[in-house]
């Protein structure tokens, strides 16, 4: 809880005994009590009459600060301050549970800064010397130890290496450079040392243009503007016209009537129409809406997300970790003469000495200890793979090229994914896929979302023949493949363009490089498990459990919360109308009014909570999909 929230529960409380001392103990001075009621709703209220009045500068009246003020103002004239004060006080304790809804999980995303770089080694022709990216120019030489980040954009003019790019992106498989080959800041050495020639200035690097598209997205992004300051906006200039008509009409067109009683029933009706039910349901609709999609792994951070996805038209996915595991991990086993067990050995036993992403998802896969004393010799050969002697064998585990170069007749394998050919004493043995698999609930999502009547698009860094295979499995309806962060930022714009008004672009991902997308989107909703934490820190939803499908869950949840308010505005409406009538003819009193204004919201607030009963039946009614 931040200070803000605190300085506001300490002002409710303090309102709240100066009322309570008012009512229960009756001075002997009757303008003590009113001076206690009148600094009770001043502590609790100030903040409202201030915005009111400062809006009103602004030209923007009509708003739920003006409502409130206009209403409160009008009971404290005709002497019903403890309901002035009440209204105030139901109004705050609303406010705060808003407040404290939409702050709660919201961080700034300096975490975002890790992929920047702190230094690059630039090369002279005396040394190799530390300096700041940002110092060096266009054509200089820097060299990438292993370990070390890729300061600037560039291309490699010596070495060849593995290269980390999750970063940039979000692809888990290692990404294979050479000279001649174009790399970008942020991806991260692997296995050999580096040369680079530079060929962007640090301000125009992809780093750079990550930060900036990150802290400007935002600024881009669709404001959903809060329910009960819309409803405001309507129901506000309607019961200030009628209040007027109440007071001016009768006593011009009667003459018997009096103004001062007319006046009095206009601000009697301000009071009795006060949306004090609506004040306090509405927002604990939403409220209940963000704790029921809590329950099934899903953390909205605010009620105006939780309403925005109400009206979802369009899903975005990135493919690494949201739709597939994201992890790198042994698929398949083709084995020829050895069989599936004694191949993986031969292949793990190989790749024992490496720290290559491929050779630890061998040995992870293996997961039994491996005997040094079978490895007799291990030569690795750049570029191609690796040859060993392994209990007297000679195996070669690697790529097509080490095939070839070693004259050994080979079946090709053309599965999606990285392949590894293995030979034994020069004899083709078989091949080993390692891929990154397709979530089980990602079958589910998909299918979930095309019920829902959504439109199913992935973007992806990843390159094209993958790509095309995930899409064509989850059957999506569109996909985009080998981007960058900029080109995900660009085709998402362009994707907004395409919805209706009132439509929501929502977009999944989990990775640093899908930050500025999740900032940018209308809702931007990050893979809490696996994400990485500028992901869920620029996203305003965030999967726990990193299932897909859950948004169809917390869809649903979205829909009944909407129209559970809705429900709750009707029914108000209607009460209050009945009694505003039954009041202008002098059938009811006002302590009659706030009484049933106070019932209005207990049973407003009683319906409000039935959207924590949206479990098994609504949530889970087509979990049972079958891929």
């Amino acid at each position: 809880m931040n200070q803000k929230h605190k300085k506001q529960i300490i002002k409710i409380i303090i309102s709240f005994i100066f009322t309570l001392i008012s009512i229960i103990i009756k001075f002997n001075y009757e303008i003590i009590n009113i001076l206690l009621f009148i600094l009770a709703y001043l502590i609790v209220g100030y903040d409202v009459l201030l915005k009111a009045f400062r809006n009103i500068l602004r030209g923007k009246i009509f708003d739920e600060n003006f409502l409130m003020s206009l209403a409160t103002i009008g009971a404290s004239l005709i002497g019903e301050l403890e309901e002035a004060v009440a209204v105030m006080l139901f109004y705050q304790i609303g406010e705060l549970f808003q407040s404290y809804a939409v702050n709660k999980s919201r961080k700034s995303i300096s975490n975002l800064m890790d992929i920047k770089p702190d230094y690059a080694n630039l090369l002279t022709l005396k040394e190799t010397k530390k300096v700041n990216p940002e110092e060096i120019n266009i054509g200089e030489i820097i060299l990438v130890k292993p370990g070390e980040k890729i300061p600037l954009d560039g291309i490699v003019i010596e070495g060849e290496s593995f290269l980390n790019t999750v970063a940039i992106t979000g692809e888990s498989v290692p990404r294979k450079i050479k000279v001649n080959d174009e790399v970008l800041s942020g991806y991260i050495n692997i296995d050999s040392i580096l040369k680079i020639k530079v060929t962007k200035k640090f301000e125009e690097s992809t780093v750079c243009k990550i930060l900036n598209l990150v802290e400007n997205a935002s600024t881009k992004k669709s404001k959903s503007e809060n329910f009960i300051s819309k409803f405001a906006r309507i129901y506000t200039p309607i019961v200030v016209l009628i209040a007027l008509l109440l007071a001016l009409i009768p006593p011009i067109i009667f003459k018997n009537q009096i103004f001062s009683d007319w006046i009095y029933k206009s601000l009697s009706f301000l009071v009795v129409s006060c949306p004090c039910a609506l004040v306090i349901s509405i927002p604990l609709s939403f409220f209940s809406g963000l704790g029921a999609s809590s329950k099934i792994g899903v953390l909205i951070k605010g009620s105006n997300y939780l309403e925005a996805l109400s009206n979802t038209e369009i899903i975005v996915c990135d493919k690494t970790g949201t739709l597939t595991e994201g992890v790198f991990t042994v698929q398949k086993i083709n084995a020829l003469e050895y069989s599936e067990k004694e191949l993986l050995k031969f292949a793990t036993y190989a790749e024992n000495y490496s720290n290559h992403p491929i050779a630890i998802s061998l040995k992870e896969y293996y997961g039994k200890e491996i005997d040094e004393k079978l490895i007799t010799k291990t030569k690795e050969i750049s570029g191609c793979g690796i040859k060993s002697q392994i209990d007297g064998k000679t195996v070669l585990v690697g790529n097509e090229k080490l095939m070839k170069e070693n004259n050994i007749k080979f079946n090709e394998c053309n599965d999606i994914g990285t392949i590894i050919y293995i030979a034994i004493n020069n004899k083709f043995a078989g091949t080993i896929l390692i891929s990154d698999k397709i979530k089980t609930d990602s079958y589910k999502a998909i299918k979930l979302f095309k019920n829902l009547k959504l439109k199913n698009i992935m973007l992806t860094g990843d390159h094209d023949n993958i790509s095309k295979y995930v899409f064509n499995e989850l059957n999506l309806d569109e996909y985009y493949a080998e981007l960058l962060p900029i080109d995900k930022v660009n085709i998402v714009e362009q994707l907004i363009t395409k919805k209706s008004s009132k439509g929501k672009l929502v977009f999944i991902g989990d990775g640093i490089n899908d930050a500025p997308v999740l900032a940018l989107s209308d809702i931007g909703i990050a893979m809490g498990a696996i994400g990485s934490d500028a992901a869920i820190e620029a996203s305003d939803i965030v999967i726990m459990n990193d299932m897909p499908s859950c948004l169809a869950s917390a869809i649903k949840i979205s829909k009944k919360t909407v129209r559970i308010a809705k429900e709750n505005i009707i029914f108000a409406i209607i009460i209050k109308i009945s009694v505003l009538i039954l009041s202008v003819l002098g059938l009811t009193t006002m302590w009659a009014a706030v009484f049933a204004d106070v019932g209005v919201t207990i049973i407003s607030i009683l319906n409000s909570l039935r959207v924590l009963r949206i479990k098994n039946g609504e949530i889970n009614e087509k979990t049972n999909t079958k891929n």
